[in-house]
């Protein structure tokens, strides 16, 4: 009996989550919001400084959002399948992740991926499964978003375009940038931090030049914030970021309102809902003074950050997978109130695998039930004006501001990587959040509170437990590629690429094209790409260079 009292005593608020910017009161006032100026600090959706939203009215549609979700399983033409079946579910757009391999510019065929192809992801390494994982999709039509090495992503998809008669120049969608964080804490492409944010810097400049319909800069805070930091540095770290690859932009001499506008940031998005709500709303403020006032910005949509959203995939659990249900719902309904872009939610089996075509359904659904069965999209920023909301919006100002200030006064943000500065303040952020998970400090329903015996935890565990196996018809059918290619061609390309590296002052983009175009592989494109820069061809010493 006092097991069963003792589980059932509520906790106090101050325990049920970790954050920056706690609830200090049990409810606010109009004076806890005081020194707002609502033309200064709010003022109305669409307008600077855009707090309240980028839109004046939100779309009259599904959802005021793109309608998207995470995809990409096994080979190319896999995943093809997956595509349209989201599609014709009402999906809006497609948002692409390679897999480890990919993700690591490691072809499938390589001694250390055969187990990960195809598991977490699509393999895609060269330009023919561009064109088997994009074969009937309407490219003119749909954004189209990618996780995986952005130059690699630009590079098949232009070439594509212009084989499919599409301008390039009408293309939609984006690819993220992680120059100075990727070894870090995920996205590791074996690259040292210099060679990282040239590649940055010219797919960018192409883009502004080949593809300006296309957010060629998007920066990817979710991955930050889903290891473990807070809210704050999540922020504080996309900012950094932004603040230095606009800046060596600049340098370089291309226009603030030439790209600006095409820069958008993913966002995590947790359960601490009034917190994600005020950080969101927050970086939207920041952003729109850092760019008018700071960077000199003159066009009002350099001013607007686009913001878009993943749901949390580390709020979700292995335990009880069918209570993620819940957890993702809310975290979408936050987002809708948020006012972001587009989103994703993360579902039930998100601690076993990448979606389900059953969890691609309901992530699909949640989303269309929040846009056409509620309110939320018939207003823009309905929790504007809410003294406890307005509150925290200007206490994330204030603490996200401040964190960039110290990490920028800490050194120049290249050092600070190859100092390891960025790679321990993850490394304790992660530390810190599994010991809050562990102590009981963070309640997690499921795993340290309201836990079943595993006999009883069976809802959508067989579904959420289906293994997605390797991939190896796939590496066979690129060996037998690399076989018959013309070897010639590909050698006289990547010799071509790598001497382009060599010269630090040209742009990598169209070397890095013609390569692609020449039947060199992902792996191959990267390792000249290194060598260039003094690190081994394989960064895994398994294969040796091919030229």
């Amino acid at each position: 009996m006092r097991a069963l009292v003792e589980h059932l005593q509520p906790r106090s608020p101050a325990s049920l989550m970790s954050t920056d910017v706690n609830a200090e009161k049990p409810f606010y006032r109009p004076e806890d919001i005081s020194g707002l100026d609502y033309a200064a600090d709010l003022n109305d959706p669409g307008t600077y400084p855009y707090t309240r939203g980028r839109l004046t009215r939100p779309r009259r549609d599904a959802g005021s959002w793109i309608l998207r979700e995470l995809s990409g399983e096994g080979s190319p033409a896999q995943s093809n399948r997956q595509f349209r079946d989201l599609i014709a579910r009402g999906a809006l757009g497609l948002d692409v992740i390679g897999d480890a391999p990919t993700v690591g510019c490691l072809d499938p065929d390589h001694p250390f991926a055969r187990a990960a192809v195809g598991t977490q992801g699509v393999s895609i390494c060269r330009l023919q499964d561009f064109v088997e994982l994009y074969e009937g999709i309407p490219l003119d039509r749909l954004t189209l978003s990618h996780s995986m090495p952005s130059w690699f992503a630009l590079a098949g998809l232009h070439l594509l375009a212009r084989d499919h008669e599409v301008a390039p120049s009408v293309l939609r969608g984006s690819v993220i940038q992680t120059p100075l964080y990727a070894e870090d804490y995920c996205y590791a492409i074996h690259m040292p931090v210099e060679l990282r944010m040239r590649l940055t810097l010219d797919s960018i400049e192409f883009c502004t030049r080949e593809m300006p319909r296309f957010h060629s800069f998007v920066e990817d805070t979710y991955f930050v914030s889903d290891g473990g930091p807070s809210a704050v540095d999540e922020m504080a770290l996309g900012f950094v970021e932004i603040r230095k690859v606009v800046r060596e932009l600049m340098e370089r001499g291309v226009a603030i309102d030439s790209f600006a506008p095409r820069i958008a940031i993913l966002v995590n998005c947790r359960m601490g809902f009034f917190e994600e709500i005020a950080k969101i709303r927050a970086s939207r403020r920041i952003f729109a003074r850092m760019m008018r006032d700071e960077f000199g910005a003159m066009d009002p949509r350099s001013w607007s950050a686009n913001i878009t959203a993943h749901t949390a995939g580390s709020a979700l659990t292995a335990q009880q997978p069918v209570n993620n249900v819940v957890r993702g719902a809310v975290q979408a309904l936050a987002l809708a109130l948020a006012g972001v872009q587009a989103m994703e939610i993360s579902t039930f089996d998100e601690a076993y695998r990448t979606p389900s075509p059953q969890a691609h359904m309901l992530a699909l659904r949640t989303q269309q039930i929040i846009g056409l069965e509620t309110d939320c999209g018939k207003v823009a920023d309905p929790l504007g004006g809410s003294y406890y909301v307005e509150n925290l919006t200007n206490q994330m100002d204030r603490q996200i501001t401040e964190r960039v200030r110290e990490i920028e006064a800490a050194g120049d943000a290249i050092d600070l990587s190859n100092r390891g500065y960025f790679r321990r303040l993850l490394e304790e952020a992660m530390i810190a959040r599994a010991a809050e998970i562990q102590n009981g400090t963070v309640a997690k329903v499921g795993v340290n509170v309201c836990q079943v015996p595993d006999e009883d935890d069976t809802m959508l565990r067989d579904l959420a437990e289906t293994k997605i196996e390797p991939c190896l018809d796939h590496i066979e059918r690129i060996r037998e590629f690399k076989r018959t290619r013309d070897q010639d061609r590909v050698r006289g390309a990547l010799t071509a690429l790598r001497s382009c590296a060599d010269d630090r002052g040209e742009s990598l983009m169209d070397p890095l094209i013609a390569a692609l175009q020449a039947d060199a592989t992902i792996g191959e494109i990267a390792g000249a790409m290194r060598m260039a820069y003094g690190m081994p061809y394989d960064p895994l010493s398994g294969i040796p260079a091919p030229f």
